[in-house]
């Protein structure tokens, strides 16, 4: 995929949760990793069919964890089938999971909502995967652009003209250093 190129929603409920379990996998983990070990995710997750990922139990979940095709990090194994299960829930309501998204409002409204939701989405997941399913989404520079706008300077903020200034005394180094 042209990464540069806006993507296009999901055709079914399988795509919205393979491209949601796509980030729980990546966050933290390098893309290479996520991509070599892709099909074998792909195949143990039953090429993403939410309604069958919904039903695995703990025991398959512990299969997983043993099985050397998938990324065996147990809470992104459970937090797939936990999202399986919101996307089933989803997908059975009224305009279905692309309505549920387009419900959500604006692009930080419906991030807040399904880092709620959802299992490992986080601030930049979140978003990501708005943008991956071909929902309306700022560039993350954007969205990342207030928590880095915090000037450096703040922290060595001038004392208030009403502080007191520190005496001579404790200004002054020790003799012999």
């Amino acid at each position: 995929m042209d990464h540069h190129q806006h993507p296009k929603a999901p055709r079914n409920l399988a795509g919205y949760l393979e491209a949601m379990t796509r980030i729980v996998f990546s966050s933290g983990m390098s893309w290479r990793v996520v991509e070599a070990k892709w099909p074998g995710i792909r195949e143990a997750f039953s090429d993403f069919q939410p309604e069958r990922v919904a039903r695995m139990t703990a025991k398959d979940v512990d299969r997983l964890a043993k099985d050397t095709r998938v990324i065996r990090n147990v809470p992104k194994l459970e937090a797939t089938v936990l999202n399986a299960k919101e996307v089933v829930a989803i997908g059975k309501s009224p305009g279905g999971f692309k309505g549920y998204l387009r419900s959500l409002g604006p692009a930080p409204d419906a991030a807040a909502a399904l880092r709620k939701r959802f299992r490992y989405l986080g601030d930049h997941g979140s978003y990501y995967f708005l943008w991956s399913v071909g929902e309306a989404a700022p560039d993350w520079d954007e969205v990342a652009r207030p928590s880095r706008a915090r000037p450096a300077v703040a922290a060595k903020s001038k004392p208030s003209r009403s502080a007191p200034k520190p005496s001579a005394a404790a200004t002054r180094k020790p003799a012999g250093r």
